[in-house]
């Protein structure tokens, strides 16, 4: 970077040829006619989004002829507007593609910008980066004073062009990627429940008789900086362990323990409060202890069989049905202990196991690229709408 080409602002160093601007310069904030809520129904011809359902399915609707009434009538997004969400999860954004729907007003709020000054697929961009907070941290709600007063880094039109090109692209990759996931995993959830099926020849057990069923300790030791890992349900996400936010006990209170619930390699844990039913195989020789989780240990069946049942719609779908507790639900082991499960021969276990397996890493795979595509995405943003790198 040549620092003679560029200039301290307060966004930031910054091109000497481009500008700060405030997103009121851009233009005016705009939001459609107050709808109230006994102009609405369940069901009906029109869409309309509240804050709730912001890039979701709607739940309610108005008729055709208040839509067209106040669309005439009142401000309306253009098509190619940016839709941002002003209370709830601040500043999300949905491009307005023309469709008749119609948004809940000051929740769903837009800039009519003019497009001399900024064009709206770069505005989008812009979007994704502004920084929103006010003196008093991080705010409740977007007002249109603040919307307004937000700063950004303005180059001129055609480097625009060339810089939302770029990212639009990324952004297009990122959405076929995502699309694939989807698929791959309808595709992976319809063999589960093909593969699942009882069939002839086909045994039905207890999971008591065919695992043991334990859980971790009940008691809070107490924790320290570092020592034995304390594994709960909070660090089983997504068929995985996480040890991102992990806490430690001493080796004595791991030791104690252990002496009830001590997790061996081949071991399934699946958490029973919080995300129940999320589960995980330790495939490692593990070092750590488990509370509110509980601990299959496999012993007539084969560990990889037990792991993708556990993820079958019946299997989740008894679960859900026998939870216990008030506000924090929870499953005992009494009631997994007494599931019953398909059970087929071991080598027909193996061969299920072996085909869903194969398909979780696909889309592992698929995963695991998504996320390299968002962080170079997030590489690009950095670069490209600060003017550290050009695409002139």
């Amino acid at each position: 970077m040549n620092n003679a080409t560029y200039k301290r602002t307060e966004v930031g160093l910054i091109p000497i040829d481009w500008e700060v601007k405030t997103l009121g310069e851009v233009g005016d904030v705009k939001m459609c006619r107050r709808i109230f809520n006994n102009e609405t129904s369940p069901n009906g011809t029109i869409p309309f989004y509240k804050i709730g359902t912001f890039g979701k399915e709607p739940d309610a609707y108005i008729s055709k002829e208040q839509y067209d009434e106040y669309r005439k009538r009142f401000s309306f997004p253009r098509k190619g507007d940016i839709l941002i969400s002003a209370a709830g999860t601040i500043g999300r954004t949905i491009i307005y593609n023309g469709e008749d729907a119609y948004f809940q007003d000051s929740n769903i709020v837009w800039i009519e910008n003019n497009f001399n000054t900024v064009s709206n697929v770069f505005l989008y961009h812009i979007y994704q980066v502004a920084n929103y907070n006010t003196e008093g941290g991080t705010i409740q709600r977007l007002y249109n004073s603040i919307l307004k007063a937000t700063k950004f880094a303005c180059p001129t039109l055609t480097e625009q062009t060339l810089i939302a090109t770029a990212l639009s692209d990324v952004d297009a990759l990122i959405s076929s990627l995502e699309k694939l996931i989807a698929k791959k995993r309808n595709i992976k959830q319809g063999a589960m429940q093909k593969l699942l099926q009882p069939k002839e020849g086909w045994e039905v057990k207890k999971l008591g008789e065919v695992c043991d069923v334990r859980d971790g300790t009940h008691d809070s030791p107490k924790y320290f900086d570092s020592g034995v890992m304390f594994v709960t349900s909070k660090n089983i996400i997504d068929g995985k362990l996480d040890f991102t936010e992990i806490s430690f006990i001493s080796t004595e209170d791991a030791h104690q323990v252990n002496q009830r619930s001590k997790v061996d390699k081949g071991d399934i844990l699946m958490s029973m409060i919080g995300t129940i039913g999320n589960a995980v195989l330790v495939n490692f020789e593990p070092n750590f202890c488990i509370k509110n989780v509980a601990l299959l240990k496999p012993k007539k069946i084969i560990p990889t069989y037990l792991l993708q049942l556990i993820y079958s719609q019946s299997f989740q779908k008894y679960i859900e049905s026998k939870l216990d507790g008030g506000i924090q639900k929870f499953i005992s082991l009494g009631v997994l202990r007494d599931l019953d499960i398909p059970f087929p021969a071991l080598e027909e276990q193996t061969r299920i196991a072996t085909i869903l397996s194969d398909m979780d890493a696909e889309i592992i795979a698929l995963e695991t690229k998504l996320e390299k595509y968002k962080n170079v995405k997030l590489g690009m943003m950095q670069n490209l709408l600060t003017g550290k790198i050009r695409l002139v």
